[in-house]
């Protein structure tokens, strides 16, 4: 794909998942925009073997954007990311087509691995504002992490995690279309959990309520009991 093509590509991603966005000038001063395309070539010095440029060309995207993007990463069509501030992705990260991150996303490494080291996210994945996946596994398609989780282990696809460690909170045998990727409205674990807590407290209560009214009937039966016995 050519040096236009790739321009016109990031333009009309752009402007199809952010609706701030009112002409295709403004594209050029979007972080994701600068990050992606200095992304792409330095992607491709690196497989040149030219790594000592293609890791400075990525800090000077880093300088501009505040998005850290190791040339080594491997990343396909259609990556939108919002904002972008704080984001970093791993040099073995790899990344399927149309996947959103937002700002301060971390694809990173545990520290404790060698050889692939970074995640695998596949097509269709949103990872929420300040969500870190650190390790070598996969996210599978079409899944949401929401904000601020963090995600230690592999997540079939279909899925919506969130929490800290993450957890599944919701899957399902369906893709999930991009315009419904809203990582504002995800569930919250903690919430459902004291909710549940709350529920099984009230029957408890009602449970006990007519337990102690079985108790005075039968405090009553044996009085009466009593009395005729006298």
């Amino acid at each position: 794909m050519g040096f236009i093509q790739d321009v016109k590509e990031e333009i009309n991603i752009i402007r199809e998942r952010d609706p701030a966005i009112h002409s295709n000038w403004e594209v050029f001063l979007y972080p994701s925009f600068k990050a992606v395309m200095m992304y792409r070539t330095a992607h491709k010095w690196y497989l040149k073997g030219h790594y000592f440029w293609a890791r400075w060309l990525s800090q000077k995207a880093v300088r501009k954007t505040g998005i850290e993007i190791h040339p080594g990463a491997q990343i396909g069509k259609g990556l939108f990311i919002d904002h972008g501030s704080g984001v970093i992705i791993g040099e073995t990260t790899i990344i399927g087509d149309n996947c959103t991150l937002y700002q301060g996303v971390t694809l990173g490494g545990t520290g404790k691995e060698q050889g692939k080291r970074h995640p695998t996210l596949g097509n269709n994945v949103m990872v929420s504002a300040g969500a870190k996946v650190l390790g070598s596994f996969t996210i599978g398609d079409n899944c949401k992490i929401g904000a601020g989780s963090v995600v230690l282990q592999e997540v079939p696809p279909n899925c919506t995690v969130v929490g800290i460690p993450g957890r599944i909170v919701k899957r399902e045998k369906q893709n999930v279309p991009q315009e419904d990727l809203d990582h504002g409205h995800l569930p919250d674990p903690v919430h459902e959990d004291i909710d549940t807590l709350e529920m099984q407290e009230l029957e408890l209560g009602k449970r006990m309520d007519s337990l102690e009214k079985e108790l005075e009937e039968l405090k009553k039966a044996l009085k009466l009991t009593a009395a005729k016995d006298i």
